[in-house]
């Protein structure tokens, strides 16, 4: 709920930000194999085979290795104690057991910070090895001997059925001096750990059919919020291809509004108030600032560091080859510097459920998103880079009229609910011309479609939306059309493609994969019509796409891989809702 690491097949973390989401990398072997920088910890010798499982109802990971002369399990956790503990240490703990047998294990961190372009030599000390970067101070300590080899730190264990050792690598404050961890403490951290997990998860609402995928998809919505700040990151991991080979690689470690809001749909679905609260208060802050924006761009920003600010430029770290050689790698994200009108509707779609199932919007809050509605009344029927942030000219966008829409119909139920002040005699005006707009220009009667933008033949599958967010009925047969050619042009088997880039320009070069978000409002679109038993074996089939721990990456390939930034609460929270709501529907 700080940083996150990614922990391999095999048992190596090959991505690893310190101390934040969004700092550089420490380990990024994931982009570079060669230069990256990795921690391993595996067999001495051999080619073991793997199986990985998370421990019951927790983010602990379980490595195991199964050779011939025995079975050893590298547990890998980030403490955690307590929610909001004052006290916490931002910790890395890899525990080995020798689970069968005498196993040996070899370790070799090779720490590369700054994204591999920092040449620090690691530090001996009587407590461990530290490496320093600038601001970045990190201490890995052990139950073993560590020994320091050119700018690796290396380790040899050999253990006994039952015996375990002990790797911890600690995030330091400036001067601070290693603590270490013995192994009755890294036995109760792993303990009250599960307990944290369980304890949390212990009060999701959700006991329908797909409990563990809802419940593995809750618990990484979890992970990608910053405590701290209450911010709900979109990805862990930045440049991780869409295409492999290609070049759509982009950094999604910040927030999205349009992924922040549907992640607080889904934490709020699940009965995680606290969470919901803590981004409320986080989007607050954005609401009240609105100096981010300009009359150009709108009084808010399309994405935000986790503290709120405006991102860094996009570049690119041309020393990197790529996940599998797939270039550039880019850092920081210029959609920061793209309209995207339906950011207005997602986000005033998350406060009318905030205020609907949450404690209620302040009136801080709701005098700013008057400001807020007042300047789209008069900006909707802008071009812009829609949804999908196309790198193109701008377009009048059908999905960023449809969220124009919400937005202003949620004012519009939030007023009249609450009584507070608005001009809802104009906001009515304004959404019914929008609502006119899009059934007269955006709706196709020759290919029997809501279309990408007013005038096009692209099909977007962002209109699989439109009974989800009430602006038609599910039976409506305009609706209704849409789907079928959704079905003829987007959807393989069970995968959905966000639009039809055989029609559509987007401003990039290659092809993508499906998009796993679109998959699952598919499922959900066949929920709302009442296609019931196509919608379960669709989201059955959605499942098998994971990978092997339940996790999504944005997109996957007609071979099944996963493609993009990983994980992706895009994905997680769309699969939250189409579970609940065709739960709903089935009794």
């Amino acid at each position: 709920m700080r940083s996150c690491a990614l922990v391999d097949t095999e048992g190596t973390i090959d991505w690893f930000c310190a101390p934040r989401f969004d700092s550089p990398s420490v380990f990024g072997s994931i982009l570079d194999p060669e230069q990256g920088g990795q921690w391993r910890l595996a067999p001495a010798e051999g080619t073991p085979t793997t199986q990985q499982y998370y421990f019951p109802d927790s983010n602990i990971l379980v490595t195991r290795f199964l050779t011939d002369e025995g079975v050893a399990e590298v547990h890998d956790f980030m403490p955690v104690l307590a929610s909001h503990d004052a006290e916490h240490r931002q910790r890395v703990v890899r525990r080995v057991v020798a689970v069968r047998g005498s196993v040996r294990m070899r370790m070799r961190m090779s720490a590369r910070p700054d994204y591999a372009r920092s040449e620090v030599v690691p530090e001996q000390h009587d407590t461990g090895v530290r490496v320093v970067d600038g601001d970045l101070a990190l201490g890995l300590s052990a139950s073993v001997d560590l020994e320091v080899s050119g700018r690796d730190v290396v380790a040899d264990v050999a253990l006994d059925p039952g015996e375990s050792a002990l790797f911890v690598l600690e995030v330091l404050a400036p001067g601070e001096e290693m603590r270490g961890s013995a192994d009755h403490e890294v036995d109760e951290l792993f303990d009250r750990t599960a307990a944290f997990w369980r304890a949390w998860l212990s009060q999701s609402s959700y006991t329908g059919r797909w409990r563990e995928m809802v419940d593995r998809s809750a618990l990484t919505l979890k992970l990608l919020t910053h405590e701290p700040t209450g911010a709900i990151i979109a990805a862990p991991t930045c440049s991780l291809p869409e295409e492999i080979g290609g070049g759509r690689n982009w950094d999604y470690r910040y927030v999205w509004m349009r992924d922040a809001a549907f992640s607080l749909y889904a934490l709020l679905r699940l009965g995680f108030t606290d969470e919901a609260g803590a981004f409320v208060e986080w989007l607050s802050e954005r609401l009240g600032e609105r100096g981010a924006g300009s009359e150009e761009l709108g009084p808010l920003r399309v994405l935000y560091t986790i503290d709120g600010e405006v991102p860094v430029t996009e570049h690119e770290l041309d020393h990197l080859s790529g996940y599998r050689d797939s270039r550039p790698v880019r850092v920081g994200n210029a959609a920061v510097d793209q309209l995207q009108l339906d950011i207005y509707g997602e986000l005033i779609d998350s406060v009318y459920l905030f205020n609907k199932y949450g404690p209620g919007i302040s009136h801080d809050a709701w005098s700013d998103l008057l400001v807020i509605v007042q300047w789209l009344m008069e900006h909707w029927d802008d071009d812009d880079a829609g949804m999908w942030e196309i790198r193109d000219d701008p377009k009048p966008h059908t999905t960023s009229r449809l969220m124009a829409w919400v937005a202003i119909e949620r004012m519009i139920r939030v007023a009249r609910q609450r009584g507070l002040p608005g001009d809802v005699p104009e906001w009515s005006r304004v959404r019914d011309e929008i609502y006119h707009r899009i059934q007269t220009e955006s709706w196709d009667p020759d290919i029997g479609a809501y279309m990408q933008y007013e005038g096009s033949d692209v099909l977007d599958a962002g209109v699989l939306l439109m009974p989800m967010v009430k602006f038609c009925a599910p039976s409506d047969p305009r609706f209704l059309s849409t789907l079928r050619v959704v079905e003829e042009r987007l959807v393989s088997d069970s995968l959905v493609f966000r639009y039809d880039l055989d029609h559509a320009t987007d401003g990039l070069e290659g092809e993508e994969g499906t998009f796993s978000l679109c998959s699952f409002w598919y499922v959900e679109a066949l929920t709302r019509v009442g296609r019931l038993d196509e919608a379960r074996l669709a989201l059955e089939k959605m499942f098998t796409y994971a990978n092997h721990l339940g996790l999504y990456a944005e997109q996957i390939g007609l071979t099944g891989e996963q493609l993009g930034n990983f994980p992706q609460a895009f994905t997680h929270l769309s699969l939250i809702s189409a579970a609940i709501n065709l739960d709903h529907q089935l009794g």
